[in-house]
């Protein structure tokens, strides 16, 4: 009996320290997983509505036309592609447009600030947010201050490097990951910005247009100038005059693999149109103005791009080009050095738009996650008098001007592309769970194994989405992305010319293509919206696909100090993010209005009705929520 009665004793304590553990790892699955929210007690945002869609549309156009416009074509051109630099931008600028319709989508549905933070908070969950948001932290950040250096450095050779030789041999520094000396123009610059951008938006996006506008004008001069000077040879030059090391010659001389390489090195100059969806909260009309003015600054974008690309090449052989100052090299080969002078002073105004643009969004970033609680709430508090995010913008601004006055970006620039790489993935992800989401989450359908597969090919012909069809879907995206990360695993480990390498990319791209079609099958939503995505799931999928391959692109140093920066973030995220989000109270709110809404409805069907629940830690209890339908 003492015997049976301990064994007994021992099996409910394993079972209920099992019950225990189920019940620690559900609240932690449905902390991470939660979803944003709009709170029913919470009023009109702080920020004031003061951009229009020409305010949005030169932010946009400024914050991308920066260094990349006067120094990237040049240098793709020179030993990567050649004159098929056009070609490239061409590849980026879809690849772009790809990123840019999905972040137009999320704008016409979530007019937030926070960008591809907000979006993933509301589809996914918070844990993705969290760390979709705190990379974005890093892109901005490390933007900022390579822009800054930047600027910097186009400066000192205005001045044959006066202060850069002045500075290293006074303060130099002799520490590897750092710069040779203290950049104090660009600290300043940095500050000076953040101070301006503090001031206000309607302030700081007004003297973003005059930038933008005399950036412009710059680039049409270059155009006009060039083009009066471009020679077609330079595009057909024949392999015996080119030098050894710079390809074949004529229009494509470092061949396909050389364009696709440069088109993976332009992308990066597209980066800074999604800084457009970080003023979700102080657009003006945010549903149509952020969309349109995302479509036209890419294809302003573009148009500059290749047109630049276009006159660089002519004016001067692709293997001539100077990589760190291609337009003043080139209008001093032809003798125009007025035009050269011109095209100096209006790269200043575009380095300064471009900083402007880069620094902008940064403490929209940390103003929304400071909000939601998940980093330190005082980071959300908006100034009565500039209406602005300050404190915020403050610790923005000391961040980055401490970058650029110490750091050696050269080592850094590529953690600015892997940020933004992902948070393009994730909205692309974000644009088909939603599409295909389930809006009637208490519809219950039959899940049997027959009905599944015939619903692959919609077989069961449902006409909207359900429970059954959304998990196909999920799923579905799950193993997309799994494919595409082995279809660019074996890119690298095989030889593209070998016969298993070709049928191993060729089976795993048939299996990409099966499951954008299984995906296509399903039911969408019929949720109208200003702008929709065109031909979902293929234009979603193949953003998906196109990121994850750039990203394989990056180096491994990169990777470990990606790692080492999300490291980081999760510390605080558990440590402070998890126990203060802002969600937690918010479900409170809204359980307690449906609990209210559900008394009053018995009250007025039956006098003297009193409920049989009671809320707790925000949530109805599961036995009243499920109890009928079961």
């Amino acid at each position: 009996m003492h015997f049976a009665r301990s064994a007994g004793m021992r099996v409910n304590y394993c079972c209920c320290t099992l019950t225990r553990s189920q019940a620690s790892m559900t609240k932690l699955w449905m902390a991470l997983t939660r979803r944003k929210t709009e709170d029913v007690n919470e009023g009109e945002s702080q920020l004031a509505r003061v951009l229009n869609l020409f305010d949005l549309t030169a932010l946009g156009v400024g914050s991308t036309l920066g260094l990349g416009v006067y120094v990237l074509a040049g240098q793709v051109a020179f030993n990567t592609a050649g004159p098929a630099v056009t070609i490239s931008f061409l590849i980026a600028a879809i690849a772009s447009a790809f990123a840019g319709i999905c972040y137009a989508e999320f704008a016409a549905r979530v007019p937030k600030a926070g960008s591809a933070y907000v979006y993933s908070y509301v589809t996914i969950g918070e844990f993705v947010a969290f760390t979709i948001g705190w990379n974005l932290i890093l892109e901005y950040v490390i933007g900022t201050a390579s822009v800054a250096r930047g600027l910097s450095g186009y400066f000192d050779s205005l001045i044959n490097n006066t202060m850069s030789k002045t500075l290293n041999e006074s303060m130099h520094i002799d520490v590897e990951f750092l710069g040779d000396y203290p950049d104090f123009l660009s600290f300043g610059m940095v500050l000076l910005l953040a101070g301006i951008l503090a001031f206000g938006a309607k302030e700081s996006s007004f003297l973003n247009n005059i930038f933008t506008t005399v950036n412009l004008v710059t680039i049409a001069i270059v155009l006009v100038a060039g083009a009066m000077n471009a020679n077609v040879d330079n595009w057909r030059i024949p392999e015996k005059d080119v030098p050894e090391g710079f390809g074949t010659g004529g229009f494509m001389p470092f061949g396909i693999a050389g364009v696709m390489a440069g088109a993976a090195k332009c992308f990066y100059g597209f980066v800074g149109f999604d800084c457009i969806a970080t003023t979700g909260e102080e657009a003006i009309n945010p549903k149509r103005n952020i969309p349109l003015s995302i479509v036209v600054s890419l294809i302003i974008i573009f148009l500059s791009y290749f047109g630049v690309s276009t006159v660089l090449t002519m004016m001067l052989p692709y293997y001539l080009q100077d990589k760190e100052a291609p337009f003043p090299h080139a209008f001093d080969a032809v003798e125009w050095y007025t035009i050269k002078w011109i095209v100096t002073i209006g790269a200043v105004f575009a380095l300064c738009t471009s900083l402007l643009g880069a620094m902008f969004p940064l403490p929209r970033i940390l103003y929304a996650m400071g909000k939601d609680g998940i980093l330190f709430k005082k980071l959300s508090t908006v100034n009565s008098y500039t209406k602005t995010p300050l404190l915020a913008t403050i610790v923005s601004g000391i961040f980055a001007s401490i970058m650029a006055l110490l750091f050696n970006l050269d080592q850094l620039v590529d953690m600015m592309s892997i940020g933004t790489l992902l948070a393009y993935t994730i909205v692309a992800i974000c644009v088909l769970v939603l599409r295909y989401q389930d809006e009637d989450m208490t519809k219950l359908v039959s899940v049997k194994a027959p009905n599944v597969f015939r619903q692959f090919f919609n077989g069961n012909s449902f006409r909207v989405p359900n429970s059954m069809t959304s998990s196909i879907t999920k799923v579905g995206i799950v193993v997309f992305a799994i494919f595409c990360l082995v279809w660019c695993s074996f890119q690298k480990v095989f030889d593209l010319d070998s016969t298993g390498g070709i049928v191993a990319l060729s089976l795993v791209g048939a299996l990409l293509i099966l499951i954008c079609v299984v995906i296509g099958m399903q039911p969408v939503s019929t949720i109208e919206l200003t702008f929709k995505v065109p031909l979902v799931p293929f234009v979603p999928c193949l953003s998906v696909f196109a990121n994850l391959y750039l990203m394989f692109q990056l180096d491994l140093n990169t990777w470990i100090r990606f790692l080492i920066w999300i490291v980081i973030g999760f510390v605080i995220y558990f440590c402070y993010g998890m126990r203060n989000s802002t969600q937690i109270s918010r479900s409170r709110n809204h359980a307690e209005a449906a609990a209210n809404a559900m008394q009053n409805q018995g009250q007025h069907e039956n006098p003297g009705f009193e409920p049989d629940y009671k809320v707790e830690n925000g949530q109805l209890p599961p036995p009243y929520e499920f109890s009928e339908k079961l």
